[in-house]
């Protein structure tokens, strides 16, 4: 008997030798101490995970989500179902011998990524994976140097799918020095966003092109059906002691600004050559290419569609086209914020912000705080949870994954 695994009657049907979903035992299921707007509140579905990253629910509400390492039986992706309706993900089967990040729900497939490749599982009608054990490869040998290199995903409209591929490198210097590398050759195959082709097997770089570069590490990424365009978000770079005196150990933890940027057709960002100042409110030249603090970049880099406080860690975006929340919330972002920033103090938070008039507007807002169940001016121990990823039902309820004790949050509003 050939060793695989099929779907039947709505549930993993397990042939002989295989191995390649785990079940285990039954979630415990409670109220969330989440802070959030009037009228919104928060369950906690799922717990115990490990640690994840993306997730992506289902039109029948089940659950698919990363792990960013393999679990019991190297399996790194769980499909989480509530078999009995009592809103418990009460059921949990794996699948996938790879950890990563990316995952995405699109036209009867599941899209998954490890750290070098791209893979899709066919779905049925009730979007449960067909065949586990034997994913298309869509797209492989993408960069993995081990920091900064997850792969998160988006799908838009005309079957096109984008990677983001990060740098290792804080600033792209030559090797022992403060000195940046003259056209900084890492630009070729990381620090960007790449387009490929949805349906089209075993692509590499050569088959893709470098639809966005300058982005640091871009771990959020999101297609906006209103604008029709694709968002990233950017985790700023740091300031160490191989930056020059004038970047003190105070600006370290203030700047560079965490950003999104609208995705165009050969956007440049500007990393390593420039960095974005929410204090001046421009883009600035990096003190490895000669800035001072003081000295604006060359314009052509591209202005961000908003910018955030340093070091808040930016970790998934997702727009939001449900109808559950009230109106004010409909084509705007989610942003999930995995860091911590110094001025003001803020952190491990859920914000939203608005889509006025084809836009981002500058006026965003935290929307779910105290996943970490302290105080982070005055911490008295650990950080409880730490947000990581988002998505939506098909109620239009939003999901939040967390990856310290591999929780998912659902928020409703009533």
């Amino acid at each position: 008997m050939n060793k695989k695994v099929l779907w039947s009657t709505g549930v993993f049907a397990v042939l002989i030798g295989l191995t390649g979903f785990i079940a285990n035992k039954n979630f415990t299921v409670y109220k969330a101490d989440l802070k959030l707007p009037e009228g919104f509140s928060a369950t906690l579905i799922a717990d115990s995970l490990g640690p994840l990253r993306h997730l992506a629910v289902t039109n029948q509400g089940d659950v698919y989500v990363k792990l960013n390492s393999v679990r019991r039986g190297g399996k790194g992706i769980f499909f989480l179902s509530d078999t009995n309706h009592d809103g418990r993900l009460d059921k949990k089967l794996m699948f996938a011998d790879y950890p990563g990040t990316g995952i995405k729900i699109k036209d009867h497939y599941l899209y998954a990524t490890s750290n070098t490749g791209v893979f899709r599982y066919k779905l049925n009608d009730k979007d449960q994976v067909i065949t586990p054990n034997q994913p298309e490869t869509i797209v492989h040998g993408l960069l993995d140097r081990q920091h900064d290199n997850s792969k998160s995903i988006a799908l838009d409209d005309q079957n096109n799918l984008y990677v983001t591929i990060g740098s290792w490198s804080d600033a792209c210097r030559q090797a022992g020095s403060g000195v940046g590398i003259q056209g900084c050759p890492i630009l070729d195959s990381a620090a960007g966003v790449w387009k490929f082709k949805a349906n089209k097997l075993n692509q590499t770089y050569s088959d893709g092109i470098r639809y966005a570069t300058g982005i640091k590490n871009a771990v959020g990424i999101d297609y906006n059906p209103a604008s029709k365009t694709v968002f990233a978000t950017q985790h700023g770079r740091s300031f160490d002691n191989k930056s020059p005196d004038f970047f003190t150990a105070k600006k370290s933890t203030e700047l560079p600004a965490e950003t999104i940027y609208e995705l165009k057709q050969g956007l440049d960002a500007g990393w390593p050559f420039a960095y974005y100042d929410q204090q001046q409110k421009r883009k600035m030249l990096s003190p490895e290419y000669g800035g001072d603090g003081k000295m604006p970049a060359d314009n052509k880099y591209a202005e961000p569609a908003i910018a955030f406080p340093g070091h808040l860690a930016p970790n998934d975006l997702l727009f939001y086209i449900g109808n559950m929340f009230p109106k004010r919330y409909k084509n705007g972002a989610f942003v999930v914020f995995h860091g911590r920033s110094a001025s003001p103090v803020q952190g491990y938070i859920v914000a939203f912000v608005p889509f006025v008039n084809g836009k981002l507007s500058g006026n965003w807002e935290v929307f779910a705080s105290n996943f970490t169940g302290s105080d982070l001016e005055h911490p008295t121990g650990p950080i409880k949870y730490r947000p990581m990823g988002l998505a939506q039902g098909p109620d239009g309820a939003l999901y939040v994954a967390d990856d310290i004790k591999g929780a998912i949050f659902k928020i409703v509003y009533k």
